[in-house]
């Protein structure tokens, strides 16, 4: 069962979804994602089940099954789609999570975590008392506002998200 684009709608025109796949995958690179994987979770976002085959996401994107697999390894680094077995197959399907940006940004949280303990230790080791020391304490003082309001907004979200999907 392929579901290249636009053969999972027949209503759907397979050229203007290519056209967003490849517009929003631009969008992600300009934001400072790598272009094959922004183009592959593009592919997913806009599949109507979230999972493609390796072999589809290489027949819709044009590509090399080497591409895919670099870019699912990379996005599956960043929690951004997973990889599951097909039904009585040995091949895999690649599928977006339904809280894809949920996951990103609670990645980046241990990110900014491990940055605010270096941090610390920058503002130790220089003395907060100095100028460069002063600097890495704004810094810090900072990363530890962010991953606040990220802890925050991220719990808004689970709120919001139940109310408009269930």
């Amino acid at each position: 069962m392929s579901e290249a684009v636009g053969q999972g709608d027949p209503g759907r025109d397979p050229e203007a979804v290519s056209k967003f796949v490849e517009g929003f995958a631009a969008q992600l690179v300009e934001a400072g994602m790598q272009r094959m994987p922004a183009r592959v979770f593009a592919a997913l976002l806009a599949s109507d089940s979230g999972a493609l085959t390796s072999a589809e996401l290489g027949e819709q994107l044009q590509v090399s099954p080497a591409a895919v697999s670099g870019a699912v390894r990379y996005l599956s680094q960043q929690h951004m789609v997973s990889r599951e077995r097909e039904p009585g197959s040995r091949r895999e399907r690649y599928r977006v999570h339904s809280n894809q940006w949920y996951e990103a940004l609670t990645n980046r949280e241990a990110v900014i975590k491990r940055w605010e303990a270096a941090l610390r230790e920058g503002v130790a080791s220089l003395g907060a008392d100095t100028p460069a020391g002063c600097r890495m304490a704004e810094t810090l003082a900072f990363f530890e506002f962010v991953d606040g309001e990220i802890a925050a907004m991220m719990e808004r979200w689970r709120v919001r998200r139940e109310e408009l999907f269930g």
